[in-house]
């Protein structure tokens, strides 16, 4: 018999139990169950809707099963559905029926939110920290390639040099920004929704403040119609994870890009790389491949979940079971992929000649040029004008705008002074972007210095906020 079972005059059909069950999947969130239902049980006491040895009991009784969950010795069964009802059954078995006396005052839709709160404020957590591993792979590379200067690109065509570690620095502020959507999340997931019970409440008097303070949220879900059937937070967590997931993917296309031998630009280090089975020579970026291709993993997810809640009608319904799946999987594969990315951009080998030898070998410093002549009094426009006719004549004659005479340059515009040799080289062209923001040496160690500041806040959100989200480990 089912422990919903009374109402009914016989089991239900075995494929029925096999479709409807999630225990395969909502496993994952044991402990958290558990944590939830010793809160839950003390505020049953408090509240004198339990006696005090029955609560207990049942919180002696948890403490047993969370352990058997964790050692493998516990047997969670299909038959009993969900993760919910295998902790109540297995607690049943530990402590007899006044196990049943747990379930007082909530139901199953109140738990699974709850569960899932707590699941992501680990989360959170975890991705935050591996963010700034990230972040700090990427300061390292900037540190270290501070005068490595590489054509910047637009349409992938060559189009103005800049330092390396301004590009570096381009993802730092990438994943700043999805640290602070990751961060700002936080605020929404930490809410209790216990004690809506499965729609409108409870006739029993409890404390919902009481459950939420126990277990580290801000405060409760205010709306019980709201508390059991919103997944706003998670469609918000999945979009944040696109997010993080879609910047990867962009620096991943360019590691792919510049390990290549057309560009030549980096090594990725051979413990980040695969081989071929057929051709002894190659060696693929395959975790940058990987990394990139399981974007659209992530993008489906939240196009999935968007695609569940679209049409329900308050409040919860069984279509909300598919929202857990996708959840543990961006969780899994955010973390992989963050995991390896660090230590990958931190052995990554930057061949600073190679990068030299293509900035000087190309026409990126031709805007540098058409600014020389606005400089000495040409209208931009046809300042414009003259240096796209300069370009053609080194491209019919096969040279960069470096390899002409004074007396070329001269015969386009006498305004060319000997002075544009200087103004031409890789290094004046990146230091004449000395703007906020810009490429410059100066300015890029100012990018540094910011990203500097907000690693260390950061990493002191991190340790407000672990503590919270590791209480499931106090089980």
């Amino acid at each position: 018999m089912k422990l919903w079972g009374g109402r009914f005059t016989k089991p239900t059909n075995q494929l029925v139990d096999e479709y409807t069950a999630s225990i395969s999947f909502d496993k994952k969130l044991a402990q958290f169950d558990i944590q939830g239902s010793l809160a839950h049980v003390e505020m049953l006491k408090v509240c004198n809707i339990i006696s005090a040895e029955d609560a207990t009991s049942i919180a002696a009784g948890l403490k047993k099963v969370a352990a058997k969950i964790k050692d493998g010795e516990a047997v969670l069964s299909e038959e009993h559905e969900d993760i919910h009802m295998n902790v109540e059954k297995l607690l049943i078995e530990e402590v007899g029926a006044v196990g049943g006396k747990l379930h007082t005052g909530r139901s199953r839709n109140d738990q699974v939110a709850l569960d899932m709160r707590l699941y992501l404020r680990e989360a959170i957590v975890e991705l935050s920290q591996l963010l700034i591993s990230v972040q700090e792979a990427l300061y390292k590379q900037a540190q270290e390639n501070l005068e490595t200067v590489l054509p910047g690109y637009t349409h992938l065509q060559r189009a103005q040099p800049v330092l390396f570690a301004h590009h570096m620095m381009a993802y730092g502020f990438m994943f700043e920004r999805d640290l602070e959507r990751l961060q700002d999340s936080w605020k929404r997931v930490n809410k209790s929704p216990l004690g809506a019970g499965a729609l409108a409440g409870t006739t029993f008097p409890i404390d919902r403040e009481l459950v939420a303070q126990e277990l580290g949220f801000d405060g409760i879900c205010e709306n019980s119609l709201d508390a059991v059937s919103d997944r706003d937070f998670v469609v918000e967590f999945l979009s944040t994870a696109s997010m993080v997931s879609m910047h990867l993917s962009r620096l991943c296309e360019e590691l792919v890009q510049w390990s290549s031998a057309e560009f030549n630009f980096i090594e990725l280090d051979d413990a980040f790389c695969t081989g071929s089975s057929m051709m002894p020579q190659k060696k693929n970026p395959d975790v940058a491949e990987l990394v990139r291709g399981k974007t659209g993993r992530v993008y489906g997810h939240l196009v999935g979940m968007l695609t569940t809640l679209k049409g329900l009608p308050l409040a919860y319904n069984k279509d909300m079971q598919e929202d857990k799946e996708g959840m543990f999987d961006t969780v899994e594969t955010l973390k992989g992929a963050l995991a390896l990315f660090a230590p990958m951009i931190e052995s990554m080998y930057v061949k600073k000649d190679m990068m030299y030898e293509a900035v000087s070998k190309d026409f990126s410093n031709a805007t540098d040029l058409a600014d020389y002549l606005v400089g000495k009094g040409m209208p931009f426009r046809e300042s414009h004008a003259v240096v796209g006719q300069i370009v053609l004549h080194c491209i019919q004659h096969n040279k960069y705008l470096l390899d002409l005479t004074l007396e070329e340059f001269r015969s386009f515009s006498m305004l060319i002074e000997e002075d544009i040799f200087r103004v031409l080289t890789p290094e004046a062209v990146v230091n004449a972007r000395d703007v906020a923001g810009g490429t410059a040496k100066n300015r890029v160690e100012e990018q540094l210095s910011i990203i500097a500041e907000k690693l260390e806040v950061n990493k002191k959100w991190i340790q407000e906020h672990e503590g919270v989200a590791n209480l499931y480990m106090q089980v």
